[in-house]
């Protein structure tokens, strides 16, 4: 997970009777939504009970948990909520909390490694070039066939001679062919 740079310690976010959620920090009511934006963005934040006091952090995260499954973001299999409602009640109990916390931190370890050896082999690489020309070469072909579109290396602005639609086509044709020499050379 992120970190913050925050050192003032989690925002408290308190939650009252009528179920609002009013953030201390900002001193505005918020909705799990925005506790679920706080969660993506690394922020640390504590939910207390404005009543009792009590600390009921992990019943709201589960709580966004359950809204988000019910969207249709499932992300937690069927076959998995068996197993882990199983465990309940079990002699291993206490070490699930531990084990998925643990899964959990080297599964994201090992997504961040991935994303930065991806886009680090395609940083600077013939494949970064070649899409950028690509894309060069898509731009320009699309804007060639737009209706009344100037024809490739006209300037911005400035009329086109008229042309007959036989001169028209044949320019096409020399531009495809011009492309397709491109692409071959890329290949």
């Amino acid at each position: 997970m992120k970190k913050t740079a925050n050192t003032d310690g989690p925002v408290i976010i308190k939650k009252y009777a009528n179920r609002r959620l009013y953030n201390t920090e900002t001193s505005s009511y918020i909705t799990l939504d925005h506790l679920a934006a706080m969660t993506r963005e690394g922020r640390d934040f504590k939910v207390i009970d404005a009543k009792s006091e009590e600390d009921i952090t992990h019943n709201v995260l589960t709580q966004i948990i359950m809204e988000e499954e019910a969207r249709g973001q499932t992300l937690l299999p069927v076959n998995f909520l068996r197993q882990l409602i199983a465990l309940y009640g079990d002699s291993m109990q206490a070490m699930v909390p531990g084990y998925l916390e643990a899964s959990m931190e080297s599964f994201r370890r090992n997504q961040e490694q991935f994303k930065t050896a991806v886009e680090g082999a395609f940083a600077n690489s013939p494949f970064a070039e070649i899409a950028k020309r690509n894309m060069q070469m898509f731009e320009a072909a699309a804007e060639a066939f737009k209706p009344g579109a100037a024809p490739v290396g006209t300037a911005p602005g400035t009329a086109a001679p008229e042309k007959s639609k036989d001169d028209e086509i044949a320019a096409l044709k020399a531009q495809l062919s011009a492309l397709k020499d491109q692409v071959d050379k890329l290949g």
